[in-house]
């Protein structure tokens, strides 16, 4: 009995290897009960939590990759419309452009046909002027010269006389 009483942490008692099994399983019991459980439950949701997020992440990547094509494409279509808007304003110059030109040409022609007309009409009313200058110095040199013929010369007078009372006849 001695060897009984006698206790060595090497040789265990079969009663303390007994009770120790009894509590280590009530232990491991109680733990699988009460915190494996809720452990392996977080880490079902964590894990679930980080599918999630990786799912989230790829169709945040998946969207900003259509954001980006997307982008690109209005990217595009803007760069096509400034350039049609480019082209369509410089088409528009030009037609105005042309257009001023025609009807500066036109304006200008319209001035130069009144310009010559005008100098045409003031021409002609020169000469005419002219002709009645010259008209009347005629007709004053030859009454002058018919004067001074018509007082030397008596037949003359009577002959004068005679068409002026034909002229008052007529």
């Amino acid at each position: 009995m001695l060897y009984l009483l006698e206790f060595s942490p090497i040789k265990p008692d079969i009663g303390l290897i007994l009770w120790t099994t009894i509590i280590f399983l009530l232990f491991w019991g109680m733990l699988g009960k009460f915190a494996f459980g809720p452990i392996k439950d977080a880490l079902k949701k964590r894990d679930m939590d980080i599918k999630s997020a990786l799912d989230k992440a790829a169709e945040a990547k998946s969207q900003i990759t259509n954001l980006e094509a997307e982008h690109k494409a209005l990217l595009a279509k803007a760069q096509e419309d400034r350039a049609n808007v480019l082209k369509e304003a410089n088409e528009t110059k030009a037609s105005i452009i042309d257009e001023a030109k025609k009807k500066a040409k036109a304006e200008t022609d319209r001035l130069l046909n009144n310009a010559m007309l005008e100098i045409e009409n003031q021409k002609k009313k020169a000469l005419t002027e002219v002709k009645n200058q010259v008209g009347s110095m005629a007709i004053e040199i030859a009454e002058k010269v018919i004067k001074k013929e018509l007082a030397a010369d008596k037949n003359q007078q009577a002959f004068v006389s005679q068409l002026v009372d034909d002229i008052k006849l007529n």
